[in-house]
């Protein structure tokens, strides 16, 4: 009988997947806080940065707004 509860005891100890399991759903959920607050806090500098892009690119003159994410592209002027 004793070495059947030690049988036992040590199977148990050895099985770990449920704890990887719960280690990886931790893991994955920090990494999406992660991205969630690095969107929200680089969120109006990156809008910023693209439409400052897409005027240079398109000709354009571009105007930063008062807050990030704001700025406006004014179009080309006519020859």
């Amino acid at each position: 009988m004793l070495s059947l509860y030690t049988n036992l005891m040590t199977r148990l100890r050895r099985d770990e997947t449920g704890a990887t399991a719960v280690e990886y759903g931790i893991m994955v959920a920090l990494i999406a806080v992660v991205i969630i607050v690095a969107v929200t806090i680089l969120g109006g500098t990156l809008t910023d940065l693209f439409t400052q892009m897409s005027c240079s690119i398109s000709g354009g003159a571009y105007t930063a707004g008062a807050e990030a994410g704001l700025g406006t592209c004014a179009a080309p002027a006519a020859p």
